[in-house]
């Protein structure tokens, strides 16, 4: 499944890129992240729950910034397991300056299997884009308080 946006965001390009490049001050904008662990400059380990339709699951997400170029880009690499479910993910954000506001384009590319998988692209493609406006909604409440 493929993922994309734009947000814009009324905050300088290098303060946007260090919050959006530190997995705690991200993570802290997870719905349903429950913890994150940094190992180091580039790996994380993040724990979260979550919801798709009746199903429920608690994963294990081990990520890591694959390519980082401050402060215009980002790519990162997660792969994630719970108790009959995967997910596979790659994501890019690129930041530009537009005057006084930061617009990143995202995109992502996800693949999940098991259990999570078998309630259908349309009830997933749903959630996950209610989450991700969730993520950047608190993003941007967050930078540009």
């Amino acid at each position: 499944m493929k993922f994309e946006g734009r947000v814009e965001i009324k905050a300088p390009r290098q303060a946007v890129y260090a919050f959006l490049t530190d997995p705690t001050k991200v993570g802290s904008c997870g719905p349903g992240v429950e913890s994150i662990e940094v190992v180091d400059e580039t790996h994380f380990t993040a724990r979260a729950k979550v919801g798709v339709g009746f199903i429920s699951a608690k994963f294990v997400v081990h990520g890591e910034f694959a390519e980082l170029e401050a402060p215009s880009r980002a790519v990162i690499k997660a792969r994630g397991q719970a108790p009959g479910s995967a997910v596979d993910a790659t994501a890019t954000m690129t930041l530009t300056e537009q005057g006084d506001v930061t617009v990143m384009d995202w995109q992502a590319d996800v693949m999940i299997a098991g259990t999570i998988a078998s309630v259908g692209a349309r009830l997933i493609e749903g959630t996950a884009n209610k989450m991700s406006a969730q993520t950047f909604d608190c993003i941007q409440a967050k930078l540009e308080a």
